[in-house]
């Protein structure tokens, strides 16, 4: 098939190079075509994925027209914080039967909408499908088996993507649940940040264990506020892509908040980084739609509060620790 892939970041050339291996004819779109000259040239994306070698056979564009002209299937792998306005140059580009899957983990910052409601709404699109799971782009760029969830309210439009995807290292469930596929995916970016304070505050693994476990209660309550199922969120998208990204060396979000456990302020970190690390910016999502609905939600409070109310880690440890005590 000819594949579009909408996003030069990790993530999309990752996707595309993945495709491409499959069989399939790939574009990658960006939005600067200088930088794609370059990447052409060296036949490596050496910004956002690099050390991975590329083959020739990957067209890259920054043109909206070539990029949706032969598309018989649409990837959106954009940042959360651009993702609405790389839908608009492509509106009207793409029939609405055109296959879309979003794999973008994230929350709209005005509207607290899912990726894959904003492209269905803009692109005029039928479905638009969730990609989500354990999946960092470096390790599914050098064959590492890795496990995802395709998720829809129709099966059909699952399964499409199911197979697209799927080969010998690559593996893709489905499920009819792309709400919670979803915020699985936006949310455990937060409860990575929080876990990579720990890390850098210089705790344990009893510390790291409490957080992602009381992590994920959290992220259920929301999601299923939401809309999800409890279950989803036990699944890859949900328990898988937090472990993975609470505790891998490749996780921009754990990072972070390795950082900022060892004293260094936001602005700084933000400053120095090529990659998005969208636990910061869905932290003040995440916190609003909590106190929308009245949900507990303890660490993802005290993260807002150390990305946006410079809350010194330890004072964030401090009020954790001494919250009123109750039921597990």
């Amino acid at each position: 098939m000819y594949v579009t892939v909408i996003g030069d970041g990790g993530w999309g050339t990752a996707l595309g190079l993945l495709l491409l291996q499959h069989g399939h004819a790939v574009t990658i779109w960006g939005p600067f075509p200088d930088y794609l000259e370059e990447v052409r040239a060296r036949r490596e994306n050496t910004r956002y994925l690099p050390g991975i070698a590329l083959p020739p056979g990957i067209l890259w564009t920054a043109d909206a027209d070539e990029a949706s002209r032969n598309a018989e299937a649409f990837v959106l792998a954009v940042p959360s914080q651009f993702y609405a306005d790389v839908c608009r140059r492509f509106q009207g580009r793409l029939a609405s039967r055109t296959p879309v899957v979003s794999v973008t983990k994230g929350l709209c910052a005005t509207t607290h909408r899912r990726m894959s409601e904003i492209a269905a709404e803009i692109l005029g699109s039928d479905t638009v499908v969730v990609l989500s799971g354990p999946s960092h782009a470096e390790e599914v760029s050098r064959g590492l088996p890795t496990a995802v969830v395709a998720a829809a309210r129709d099966r059909q439009h699952a399964e499409f993507f199911q197979r697209l995807f799927s080969g010998p290292r690559f593996r893709v469930y489905t499920s009819s649940d792309p709400v919670g596929v979803e915020l699985g995916g936006a949310l455990k970016n937060v409860i990575a940040i929080a876990v990579g304070v720990s890390d850098g505050l210089g705790f344990g693994d009893n510390t790291r264990a409490a957080l992602i476990t009381r992590g994920l209660s959290e992220m259920t309550r929301l999601a299923c506020a939401l809309g999800a199922q409890p279950e989803t969120l036990a699944g890859l998208s949900g328990m898988g892509d937090l472990i993975v990204t609470c505790t891998s060396r490749h996780s921009r979000n754990r990072g972070v908040g390795e950082r900022l456990g060892r004293g260094e302020k936001m602005d700084r970190i933000l400053a120095g980084m090529k990659m998005v690390a969208e636990g910061v910016w869905n932290s003040r999502i995440v916190r609003g739609l909590a106190n929308e609905r009245g949900i507990s939600m303890p660490i993802t409070e005290q993260v807002y509060g150390l990305c946006y109310a410079n809350l010194e880690p330890q004072q964030a440890l401090v009020a954790l620790m001494n919250r009123d005590s109750k039921p597990e």
